[in-house]
């Protein structure tokens, strides 16, 4: 549903309206998606953040499963295929692979890691395990400095992260590049436009990655750079009128970056055609609902619903521990109250959601798409066919920060738009164990003191996502002369590009200092505040 503000990430069965990829009239609308990159996702934590490179580089990009049939990439007519990195060997029984007609396409092909030893080994190569593993920064000689390599010095630091590598290349391939211990760490083949390195050229460990991107998705494919916001807002803003027409819609709205920016460009298709719901499931941020109101008012004057729906919320998980659980029944409980609120809307016929493309890649949602699923989210799927509406979701083909220049682009304010993301599920995945009226009390003002005292020490642009946990432990604690024992909270805090990928934020010690003083003393039933200082991979951003 709209009102889940995820963090965090893709291939639509048929792209959505805003970009399809059927050509019309609409010259806008061909020359947004007339050019695209595929990458073929084998599994790698990176995959994501491929596409998002891609991006940068104003190409539409779409990630795909590993076995998307060279027959179905035809039909999706590519300038260009990468293939992501993954866990597995290649040489293992039942480890994933690529069918080997893509090469007799003629599309360029990029191949990443584990994408460059599936692709020598389909192409007559051998990959084997070598003592000579290489987990981290590596200095890399270039021997080749055309095409892909257009621009780098003959050595530059990479990022290497394998076990496996290519040991023998075919005679059609030839050497472009080399580390003291990886002989093949990049190489092109002699006759087709198929290209593979050992290293990530999409992580900021590798500085000049963009450069290879750049190179490979601008100059090999000939892509223009045509995918822009601000075409983007002008496609999808047409497309809904025309999907709309007269017809009343419905937008759940949480006050988040994604569903805010849902609502800006419904308003600015259809004005006062628009309803929105905001279902308060008392799971909510300290005056959120006051916050969301306000803000709602300010910038759009359309109808707005508000549920009040902590009581059903609260019954519906009473004595539930894990957090999928957690996550379900606080779906269905939206679905419930949101179907209810609906039907006081007359003539409503369409359902206007904030899926992101991460939402569609997690929750394994698409055809084309990978299948895993990471984790649930109600964004995708289940309320449409609830409710009977027609679906819309403008932002279906975008990343968060995509999400974020697009609210700039439409006008939003600058702190609605870069306001920390918040999960749809709430203080529910943040309250770990059975989430109580109590328990959500307590973490509400550590979750509060901590946002306020990062905005007062001037970071709060400066990191990506903040907030407070409850933990299902009590410690012992000491205050004034009395002994305690209650309740510990983490501190979490992110710095990220993407979210994607992210890092803990490298508070001051001082500023640490205060949350926590804050917190112990302000917040009844808290005697120990501990900092999270695990990134992601291999922790996810929140904690449930």
């Amino acid at each position: 549903m709209s009102n889940r503000e995820t963090t965090a990430d893709p291939t639509l069965d048929s792209p959505p309206a805003s970009a399809t990829s059927t050509r019309s009239a609409d010259a806008t609308e061909v020359v947004l998606t007339d050019q695209r990159i595929l990458v073929l996702d084998f599994g790698s934590q990176y995959a994501q953040l491929i596409a998002r490179r891609v991006r940068e580089q104003h190409v539409y990009c779409q990630i795909v499963r590993h076995d998307i049939t060279a027959e179905r990439i035809a039909e999706l007519a590519p300038r260009g295929v990468i293939l992501s990195g993954g866990p597995n060997s290649v040489y293992e029984e039942g480890a994933p692979q690529i069918d080997p007609a893509i090469f007799d396409l003629d599309i360029p092909v990029l191949g990443i890691c584990y994408g460059m030893q599936v692709a020598c080994q389909a192409l007559g190569g051998k990959v084997a395990n070598t003592p000579s593993r290489e987990f981290g920064r590596a200095m890399c000689e270039f021997i080749d400095h055309e095409s892909i390599f257009r621009g780098m010095k003959d050595s530059e630091q990479v990022w290497m992260s394998h076990g496996d590598q290519v040991s023998q290349i075919a005679d059609d391939f030839t050497v472009m590049a080399r580390t003291a211990t990886c002989p093949y760490a990049a190489i092109r083949h002699n006759t087709r436009p198929v290209y593979a390195m050992q290293f990530h050229p999409e992580v900021t460990h590798t500085p000049h990655g963009g450069q290879i991107l750049h190179n490979f998705v601008r100059e090999v494919c000939g892509c223009d750079g045509t995918w822009r916001l601000e075409d983007f807002a002008d496609a999808a803003v047409e497309q809904i009128r025309k999907q709309v027409g007269n017809k009343r819609v419905i937008c759940g709205l949480s006050g988040g970056v994604d569903s805010s920016v849902v609502a800006a460009l419904l308003y600015k298709a259809i004005g006062s055609q628009l309803s929105c719901i905001l279902v308060d499931n008392g799971m909510l941020r300290k005056n959120e609902q006051k916050i969301v109101i306000e803000e709602f008012s300010s910038h759009f004057k359309t109808d707005l619903h508000v549920v009040d729906a902590e009581d059903q919320f609260l019954s519906d998980l009473a004595g539930v521990e894990e957090p999928q659980e957690k996550r379900r029944r606080i779906g269905y409980a939206f679905i419930e109250c949101f179907k209810a609120e609906a039907a006081k809307i007359e003539d409503a016929h369409f359902l206007a959601q904030g899926t992101l493309y991460p939402d569609v890649i997690e929750s394994g949602a698409d055809k084309d798409g990978p299948a895993a699923t990471i984790k649930l989210h109600h964004n995708v799927g289940g309320l449409p066919e609830e409710l009977g509406f027609e679906l819309i979701e403008p932002l279906r083909d975008l990343f968060k920060d995509e999400v974020r220049r697009l609210g700039l682009e439409l006008g939003l304010p600058e702190q609605l738009v870069w306001r920390h993301p918040f999960p749809g599920p709430g203080l529910a995945v943040r309250c770990l164990g059975e989430v109580t009226r109590e328990k959500l009390e307590v973490l509400r003002q550590a979750d509060a003191i901590v946002v306020e005292e990062i905005e007062n020490a001037g970071l709060y642009r400066q990191t990506s996502q903040a907030f407070a946990v409850l933990l299902p432990v009590q410690s012992v604690g000491v205050m004034g002369d009395a002994r305690t024992y209650d309740n510990a909270v983490a501190v979490r805090c992110v710095n990220t590009d993407d979210f994607m990928t992210a890092d803990w934020s490298h508070l001051p010690y001082d500023l640490l200092a205060r949350i926590s003083t804050r917190i112990i003393n302000e917040v009844k039933g808290v005697n120990r505040v501990c900092y999270d200082i695990s990134s992601k991979p291999p922790a996810t951003i929140e904690w449930e």
